[in-house]
Parts: C-alpha cells; sequence; structure tokens
C-alpha cells in the first residue's frame, strides 16, 4: 500500500463506487484540507482503481499519524470518468445541499441587505447600492488582482457556490470550437472540462461560436470581467451532474439546438449527445450553482433551465431580454425530485421583450427578491405542482393589455388546488395596474421566519438593479 501524504490539519477518506451486482469498484483518494477554517479540498494521493468486496472499506489512511481526525466523508469528485457516474454521484449531492429550512436563508439574504444598506448609508464606501453582492467586490478598484473574491459573495441558496476558487487561473486565448471531442488548449471547452478547479479568464474581447453544448466539470467559475465575451450564434452552456459552478460576466444570446454528435464532457470522456434544446444556460442535476451579472436574450428554448433535482442555485444581477419562456425551475409535475430544488432570484432586471416565465416553478422553493420587472407580455411568475414561491421587494410594472396585468399564473391548475399553495408578495411595489394573487399560508407559519426582517424597499430596486447583466469592467477602476 502506497504511503499517504501527512495531513496538516484533518485527513479524509472519499471514494466513489459503482455496483456491478456484488462487486464495487472503488477509487479511493486521499484529501488534505488546506486550513482549518476552509470548505475546500485538495486531492493529494489518488490510488489506482480496485475490485473490492462489499465487506472492503478504504480507510483509515491516516493510520499511525498524530493528531489527525480521520472521518469517513463522502466529497465531490472531479474525476468521474462518464455522465453515469456522474449522475449517480449528482443524485446524492443534491440531497445534502438541499437545507431542510429554506426560511433561515431567506433570512441571511435579508440580514445582507440590510447590512449592504446601512454600510452604504453610513458612507463606508462611496459605490454603494444596497446590493449586497455587489457591494462586496465591485468598490474594489483592484478587482483585477482579486478576481477570486467575487466567489465570496455570493447570497441565497447558491451561496455557497465557489467554483474554481481554489484552483489555478486558466486564461482562454482562442475563440475558436474546432473540435468538441478533442478541443485545443486555450479554448474555452478545454477549460470547462478540466477534472481540476479553475478560474477561467479571458485575454481579450472575443466572440465564442460552440458547435456542440459546452458541458461544464465541476468547480469551475467562467468570469469575464475585464473582456466582452459572447457566447453566441451556436450551442451555449450545460451543467449536468456536476458541483460547484459560477457563470460570471457574459454575454449570451442566439443559442440554437445542437447534438447528435460526440462531446467530450471530462479528459477521460466523451459521448454521444443527443439534441440540446438551445437553452442559454441548462442546469441538470447539479447544485451549488451561480448565474451572475450575464446579459441572457433571445435564444431558442429558455435562458436559464434548472431540472431534474438541481438545487443550491442564485441567479442574481443578469439581464434578461427579448425572449418568451425566460426561466425554468422544474423538469415536470411528475418529477417529485424537484421537491428538492431551491432557488434563490434576486437583483435581475426582467426587460424588453419578454413574454412568461420569469421564472415559472414547480415543487421546490422560490425565493423572488428586489427584481425589477419592466415587461412581461403573459405573466412574470408562474407555477404547478405546489412550488413555495416568496416574493419579497421586487417592482412589478405590469403592460398595458389589460388581460396580461396579473403577475402570477397558477398553470393548468384549478383553484381548488392552488388555493393552498404558498405565495406570497410582501413589499412589492405594484405599478401599471400590476397584481399578485397570493394563496396558502400567506404571511403567517411558513413565512415567520422569512418576513422577521422584511426585504429592502422596493423603491431601491432601480439602484440595485441597474447595472444588472455584463459588466464593462476595465482594469485600475471601480468595476
Amino acid at each position: 500500500m502506497r504511503k499517504p501524504l501527512k495531513c496538516n490539519f484533518h485527513c479524509y477518506t472519499a471514494f466513489n463506487y459503482k455496483t456491478e451486482k456484488a462487486k464495487h469498484i472503488a477509487t479511493c483518494l486521499v484529501f488534505e484540507k488546506e486550513n482549518p477554517n476552509s470548505t475546500s479540498f485538495f486531492v493529494k494521493t489518488a490510488r489506482k482503481r480496485r475490485s473490492c468486496s462489499e465487506t472492503f472499506f478504504p480507510f483509515p489512511f491516516c493510520f499511525g499519524y498524530r493528531n489527525v481526525e480521520v472521518k469517513k466523508h463522502r466529497l465531490p469528485s472531479l474525476q468521474n470518468s462518464s455522465m453515469a457516474e456522474r449522475a449517480l454521484e449528482a443524485e446524492k449531492l443534491n440531497e445534502q445541499a438541499a437545507v431542510a429550512n429554506p426560511e433561515e436563508v431567506v433570512s441571511m439574504v435579508e440580514m445582507s441587505i440590510q447590512n449592504s444598506t446601512q454600510r452604504r448609508n453610513l458612507g463606508f464606501f462611496s459605490c454603494g447600492t444596497g446590493n449586497p453582492i455587489d457591494d462586496c467586490w465591485r468598490c474594489d478598484p483592484n478587482w483585477q488582482r482579486n478576481r477570486k473574491r467575487l466567489a465570496d459573495c455570493g447570497i441565497g441558496f447558491g451561496r455557497n457556490a465557489i467554483g474554481g476558487r481554489d484552483g489555478k487561473f486558466y486564461v482562454v486565448t482562442d475563440p475558436r470550437d474546432d473540435d468538441p471531442v478533442n478541443p485545443k488548449p486555450g479554448t474555452l471547452r478545454h477549460a470547462v472540462i478540466q477534472d481540476r478547479p479553475l478560474w477561467i479568464v479571458f485575454k481579450r474581447d472575443m466572440v465564442i461560436q460552440l458547435k456542440q453544448e459546452l458541458i461544464m466539470n465541476s468547480f469551475k467559475t467562467i468570469d469575464g470581467r475585464g473582456a466582452n465575451v459572447h457566447i453566441a450564434n451556436g450551442a451555449c452552456i450545460t451543467i449536468q451532474f456536476v458541483t460547484n459552478v459560477i457563470i460570471h460576466g457574459l454575454h449570451i444570446h442566439d443559442c440554437v439546438p445542437t447534438g447528435n454528435a460526440m462531446v467530450r464532457s471530462s479528459p477521460t470522456h466523451f459521448g454521444w449527445r443527443t439534441m440540446a434544446d438551445g437553452d442559454a444556460i441548462s442546469i441538470f442535476s447539479s447544485s451549488h450553482i451561480w448565474v451572475d451579472h450575464n446579459s441572457l436574450s433571445h435564444c431558442a428554448d429558455g435562458l436559464v433551465d434548472a431540472v431534474l433535482g438541481s438545487t443550491a442555485i442564485t441567479i442574481s444581477n443578469n439581464h434578461f431580454t427579448h425572449h418568451n419562456e425566460v426561466i425554468l425551475l422544474g423538469h415536470s409535475d411528475s418529477y417529485t425530485r424537484d421537491k428538492l430544488m431551491q432557488v434563490t432570484i434576486a437583483y435581475n432586471h426582467f426587460g424588453e421583450g419578454l413574454i412568461q416565465r420569469m421564472p415559472r416553478c414547480r415543487h421546490g422553493y422560490f425565493h423572488v427578491v428586489n427584481n425589477d420587472y419592466t415587461h412581461w407580455e403573459m405573466y412574470a411568475i408562474g407555477g404547478s405542482a405546489n412550488p413555495t414561491i416568496n416574493s419579497q421587494g421586487n417592482r412589478y410594472n405590469a403592460p398595458v393589455n389589460p388581460f396580461a396585468k396579473e403577475v402570477t399564473k397558477r398553470v393548468e391548475t384549478a383553484e381548488s388546488q392552488w388555493k393552498g399553495w404558498n405565495w406570497r408578495s410582501e413589499g412589492d411595489l405594484l405599478l401599471n395596474g400590476a397584481f399578485f394573487t397570493p394563496s396558502g399560508a400567506g404571511a403567517s407559519a411558513s413565512y415567520a421566519r422569512a418576513s422577521s426582517l422584511g426585504a429592502k424597499s422596493s423603491s431601491m430596486v432601480g439602484s440595485m438593479t441597474s447595472n444588472a447583466g455584463a459588466l464593462g469592467c476595465k482594469r485600475g477602476r471601480q468595476c
């Protein structure tokens, strides 16, 4: 047996397994915690794959070392070679990512807003808007030297998404996507499939036309700040069976269906992909995802779709325009694993040319806070299959059409069913005849914790969302 590295703090043993009847195939890894306050781990030793009996357990690796706490602990893998293996692991990770009491996370969001607003009012920084995400990093003129600070600025259900914070920088130098199976170093596709954490940045402005969907691996940040980066006129981003992904600062538009082709998803695996719908960002059975400060428009299907048990997601500071079905959260009414889904939608601008689904929800818990809805043609927020929708401090400006004034829509459901669903509006500004139809527990038991602080006044929504979308950050200046 190969001697493992000595652990400085806590040594963990993690393994992924695939059951084949009575036989387990185990990949055994030793992880070392970087420091006692870190939530990140680094692979220090990898043992070869081996056959194991059902009673085999590769533990402990740290025997004989002093002052080392040994625990059985399953960590997100960076080495799954196939989508089948990723799917098995993702299901368990998603269950762990969902919080038992979503109202506590809502209260944390409210506290972040309150603290940011107080600092702004007290004059701690001149660029503050009351938006706690932006106020966390945008006031720093040296943001380009401190890019990874962004990973500590998340709020809501996706607040723990660290992306590639604990990895190296990867600079994209080549906008081409010539070969989805064998991507060239320096391309975005080559960056996102790697098995190690990476913080991905861009050397210059570029338009990336993807031949096939861009399949993300875990622990990645795509950071478009400092460059004008468009993913357009081709396939777009797929986040499938992975964890800890941050998408920031991109223009994503004119995405089209692609597929029936071989596509690489990791350095060791490529496989056949059926037709993709043409979403800007598709999230399948993934957790700890943060989509922030992107400009999204005009795609074949959705702009952001999260389905198949995805959870721990924050969608913030984005600018959505010129699209029909904007955000879908939940696979189908019959897919009950989406009861785990928990999503925060905050500080987004839902702008020109939008029709419906901002978002359209199923089963889970959805906190919609301090967004600016300036356009919709059918409805803003819809749902089916008993989702909980908590709308706080948003600004809803209804269209001229007298038959489209209602913010909410219960999709293909009788009132006798939906009247028990927990949908509530607190502190929302309803303009031009807009109205929100509440139901269920309202401001009582289900929302007691959420309402204890209250969202910031909807009168502040304009300043908090004024810079929604991809930012034009310049080096040496506040972003």
